[in-house]
């Protein structure tokens, strides 16, 4: 299970991250849109590094930073960072949300200062879940990074014309939009997954922006049969999978 994990253009050391590489980080990663002018990404809770890994590769982003909490998945993450071909570009800080919040917006800052692009692949267990280990337990509950708190800062800090992009149980999706609402916050894109055509949705990919408008719905079902992977989630994910 602590593998490091290989992917076609970088490889993911996770020994020391509670949560390992997962499908819900790989469609985040592979999701969220770039623009042209995508100069300056932030992934908030970066565990291993995944997300921002990814970003890289698909992006000329010159500033790529991310933040995490836990000691541990933070010095592994810097690790991954500087052993991939974008280690110039990514930049990981030791730090909680909300003081990371507090001081990049302690004095005003610039329009130019802002994130184009802000990620979390957030916490989101919300109801008391135990694996037996604490640290596993903490990445995954949403208590050590409420949506409230989540939403809150990322409105300081994402630029006017920037867009926020996200994963969450599709059960939570309503209320969540609900409450990004009141930071100015507006579904642009949303995604809903499902794990074949028979099961229920499970997760929703949503991409937010400051621009009020009917947001693009569509959906997508990673497999046809185990491990048989559908045209779109291959097209997806293509550029990352060794064997995509």
């Amino acid at each position: 299970m602590d593998k490091p994990f290989s992917f076609k253009q970088f490889t993911i050391q996770q020994d020391r991250c509670a949560m390992k590489i997962g499908t819900d980080g790989v469609l985040l990663g592979a999701w969220a849109t770039i623009e042209n002018n995508t100069y300056s990404i932030l992934d908030i809770g970066a565990g291993t590094g995944l997300i921002a890994l990814m970003l890289a590769q698909r992006s000329t982003a010159e500033n790529i930073e991310a933040i995490e909490l836990d000691g541990d998945a933070f010095e592994q993450c810097t690790e991954n960072f500087e052993n991939s071909p974008w280690g110039d570009r990514l930049f990981c800080f030791h730090a909680g949300f909300d003081e990371f919040v507090d001081e990049y917006t302690e004095e005003e800052p610039d329009e130019s200062e802002l994130y184009n692009l802000i990620v979390s692949n957030p916490p989101f267990y919300t109801e008391d879940v135990s694996s037996g280990d604490l640290s596993r337990d903490s990445a995954r509950q949403s208590t050590s990074l409420p949506f409230y708190e989540l939403l809150e800062g990322t409105s300081k800090l994402l630029s006017k014309e920037g867009v926020f992009s996200t994963i969450i149980p599709f059960k939570e999706e309503k209320s969540f939009i609900a409450l990004a609402s009141k930071f100015n916050l507006f579904p642009k894109r949303i995604t809903r997954v499902k794990g074949n055509d028979n099961t229920e949705t499970k997760r929703s990919l949503l991409e937010f922006s400051f621009t009020e408008k009917a947001p693009q719905i569509n959906e997508l079902i990673i497999e046809k049969e185990r491990h048989q992977y559908t045209e779109a989630y291959k097209e997806l994910t293509k550029d990352f999978y060794l064997k995509m």
